[in-house]
């Protein structure tokens, strides 16, 4: 039974990776003969749609039905739902479904062992669902005044038509990894504005350009594929050395000391990220390779195709908070919960933020082990920055120190809370947490009981409105 789960997991890997590549050179393709000068955006629309689904199809055989069920259903709520309720139905309807189907998973596939299976697309469209009904919501159901800058820009005032709506959802560039992006932008890249208008952000006569330049994306995804065939490598070397089993090893358990035990937690939690740095670098060099993603010019002057990206090595392994890790890991699913969730909920923004995705991820107990944790160690770390950052920013000497520290606590947090989620179930987590004697949880609590919380968190993470705009201008 093992033996053939595991034969069933290389296979929807290799299909995985047969898929994006072939998504690959249909994007250069698409850009180069499909291009807006040359074709309709319904050309265009239908393509993409099409080769999607047949990506689809390809990767997942019938299980592919649950995307279309989906899709299908909420453009129904889409077109039938008033425009005061629209987001509330699509929200629930499409995390109901996925949530099911999560469920289905833990008896369909062996528990604790995550294939690559129809769950990741089907959570990718619950996203780009969930966001797209929020948008028209904000374009047709609110005043303009009562939106932030943001939900402005994005908001939706015309409701989608179906082609658009499929091909939003399930276009070859994003339905198989990602990302997730805005509608307004994926119709913008369509109908060819997309670098047009960002292009027109930058006074391009004060450089001494006489007209538009014309941004090349071949620069951005030739390095991005390079980064994938590192963490390709990294992932069949490091991964495989230092598997996730390691820490339920008696060794670990019962024999290591404490402090071997946080440094090999470390080893085996940077040996598990390479897969994803594979999986969503690829995605993001896929949707450039089409032409989707340019960002607008850099502050040095250069082209960015950064829009789509969904994480910043860099700053990941660089990190000096809690936050700042968070900020650059699976940045457009992050986007996505501050959007849908965090700016609009009236009461404990960061709990229910972290509730919210541990239910998108699934119904693993280790992801709530980790997104519960996350929360304790977010509003902790909040709390130590607040009350102690001010201290070390009067010389280059105490910044550098407090740097890091910084960055070694940091590291050491984000192993201890993300061990949960590779892990997934209820026993491994708890072997593993009391071996380690619970430690950050109980610092945690700890800070967050006797060290004083700064009022203006919440304050602060209020959107502004185009009222208050307004309003600023006017005095």
């Amino acid at each position: 039974m093992l033996r053939c789960l595991r034969a069933e997991k290389r296979s929807g890997q290799v299909n995985f990776v047969a898929c994006q590549l072939f998504a690959l050179l249909a994007a250069f393709w698409f850009r180069i003969y499909l291009s807006p000068g040359k074709t309709s955006p319904d050309v265009r629309h239908a393509f993409a749609t099409i080769f999607g689904i047949y990506f689809v199809i390809f990767c997942f055989g019938w299980y592919s039905v649950h995307l279309f069920v989906l899709v299908l259903m909420c453009y129904g709520i889409m077109v039938t739902a008033s425009v005061s309720n629209i987001h509330r139905y699509s929200f629930f309807v499409a995390m109901g479904y996925l949530t099911i189907c999560h469920i289905s998973r833990i008896y369909i596939f062996h528990y604790g062992i995550l294939t690559t299976d129809f769950s990741g697309p089907l959570m990718i469209v619950t996203q780009k669902i969930i966001a797209l009904a929020f948008q028209v919501h904000d374009g047709l159901g609110r005043r303009a005044e009562d939106l932030s800058v943001e939900q402005h820009r994005l908001a939706v005032k015309v409701k989608p038509s179906f082609l658009e709506y499929l091909s939003y959802l399930l276009n070859f560039m994003s339905v198989i990894a990602g990302p997730c992006n805005n509608f307004k932008d994926y119709v913008d890249f369509i109908e060819g504005r997309h670098i047009h208008m960002k292009l027109l952000e930058v006074n391009w006569k004060q450089k001494g350009f006489h007209s538009l330049p014309e941004p090349s994306p071949m620069g951005a995804v030739i390095h991005k594929l390079c980064m994938t065939l590192v963490s390709l490598l990294l992932f069949l070397t490091l991964t495989t050395t230092f598997p996730v089993t390691c820490l339920v090893d008696d060794w670990f358990v019962h024999k290591a000391n404490f402090l071997t035990r946080l440094c090999y937690l470390y080893v085996v939690m940077q040996a598990s990220k390479p897969k994803y740095y594979f999986a969503w670098t690829l995605a993001d060099a896929v949707n450039n390779a089409a032409g989707f993603g340019f960002s607008g010019v850099d502050k040095n002057g250069n082209f960015s195709w950064d829009l789509l990206s969904n994480l910043n090595i860099w700053k990941i392994e660089t990190a000096t908070s809690f936050k700042m890790y968070l900020e650059n890991w699976n940045i457009q699913t992050a986007t996505w919960l501050k959007r849908v969730c965090y700016e609009r909920v009236p009461w404990y923004p960061t709990m229910l933020t972290f509730i919210l995705s541990a239910l998108w991820h699934g119904v693993y107990p280790g992801y709530y082990f980790t997104f519960l944790t996350g929360t304790l160690v977010t509003i902790a770390a909040r709390t130590m920055r607040n009350n102690y950052r001010h201290y070390f920013l009067s010389s280059k000497a105490l910044k550098l120190v407090y740097d890091v520290v910084t960055w070694a606590v940091t590291q050491l947090a984000v192993s201890y809370t993300v061990a949960p989620f590779v892990m997934l179930a209820v026993e491994p987590t708890i072997s593993l947490y009391k071996s380690m004697y619970f430690y950050l949880h109980i610092i945690s609590l700890l800070i967050i009981l006797f060290l004083p919380i700064k009022p203006q968190a919440h304050i602060q993470k209020q959107p502004q409105t185009l009222n208050s705009v307004n309003e600023k201008k006017k005095d």
